[in-house]
């Protein structure tokens, strides 16, 4: 192959797909046809002698050589971008809509800020906060089905930190981090002094899960002790334990950020806990194909900021 004679149009066409892994979103992407997209694509294969995206059920796979040469390409169109069209934006004149996906929890702590930012510096966008029901959303943003994630992602976020290369799709951005704690009603019989192992073991506990089994981070480090508790009762809203704990003699563990979502601050206490578990990490999720988007910029870099300008509720 002569780089002289290579059609550079066909990276084009390589990026679109390797972005929206699905022929029909690439060729939307380009204002192009879908048979036009896999003609690009056919003669790309032919060119470098490699398949490069696979057909599968959930999309296109890329192979290990796409996945090579794909930053290198990326890189280089974003720098023609750059020099071709220079970045004009007013946030102040935007008009956009940004689905979002995120736990109650986590939404009732950063959308008042987040929609603070938006009343005083882009009155033009508007937000769609979509359910967030797993702890993978990277099926959601690949078929563009949200723009942005936000929550406790740990499988994706350790694989992003590894920077294994079936993720190159998807960027990420730590939020914070935060410690859990135990909470209890303020006249709780456990709310003076220190919390002992023994003394956590013998109370009667609510666990929040989402998926309703009465197992969770706190049972497995009391495993690895030799201890273990009894739960009582599990629910699937953090706002819904707080109330819980707070009118009974149920107690539980609560990433220490989400406290205050529980509504009842006021009427509770927070303990060590007697034993370690793992940091809890808030991550934000988008996809490639957002990355340079400036409305889509604007709306990350709140997110980022409320990290500190609410730093009351992250204690």
């Amino acid at each position: 192959m002569s780089f002289l004679t290579f059609d550079l149009n066909l990276l084009r066409v390589f990026d679109a797909v390797m972005t929206e892994q699905n022929l029909t979103r690439a060729a939307e992407r380009l204002a192009t046809t879908q048979p036009a997209v896999s003609n690009a694509l056919k003669r790309l294969r032919e060119t470098l002698n490699d398949d490069l995206l696979l057909r599968t059920a959930h999309g296109m796979k890329p192979t290990t050589r796409a996945e090579e040469l794909w930053p290198s390409v990326r890189q280089a169109l974003v720098l023609l971008e750059s020099a071709i069209a220079p970045e004009n934006f007013d946030v102040a004149e935007t008009h956009a809509t940004f689905r979002l996906a995120m736990a109650d929890s986590t939404a009732s702590l950063l959308l008042p800020g987040l929609m603070r930012s938006i009343k005083q510096e882009a009155p033009g966008i508007d937000i769609r906060m979509l359910p967030l029901t797993t702890r993978d959303p990277r099926a959601m943003l690949l078929q563009s089905e949200i723009d942005i994630a936000v929550g406790n992602f740990p499988g994706v976020a350790a694989q992003l930190a590894d920077g294994q290369s079936s993720l190159s799709a998807i960027r990420h951005q730590r939020l914070y981090s935060s410690e859990s704690v135990c909470i209890m009603r303020k006249e709780h019989p456990l709310a003076e002094g220190e919390l002992t192992l023994d003394a956590y073991c013998s109370a009667h506990h609510a666990l929040v899960s989402f998926s309703g089994r009465a197992h969770g981070p706190a049972d497995v480090a009391l495993a690895s002790l030799g201890r273990q508790r009894r739960v009582a009762l599990t629910v699937n809203q953090f706002y819904t334990v707080g109330r819980v704990v707070a009118g009974s003699d149920l107690i539980s563990v609560v990433p220490r950020h989400l406290v205050a979502s529980t509504g009842v601050i006021e009427s509770l206490v927070t303990k060590e806990l007697p034993f370690k578990l793992p940091v809890v990490h808030v991550d934000m999720l988008w996809h490639e194909r957002d990355n340079r988007n400036p409305s889509h910029k604007w709306i990350r870099a709140q997110f980022a900021s409320l990290n500190y300008s609410q730093s009351e509720h992250f204690g």
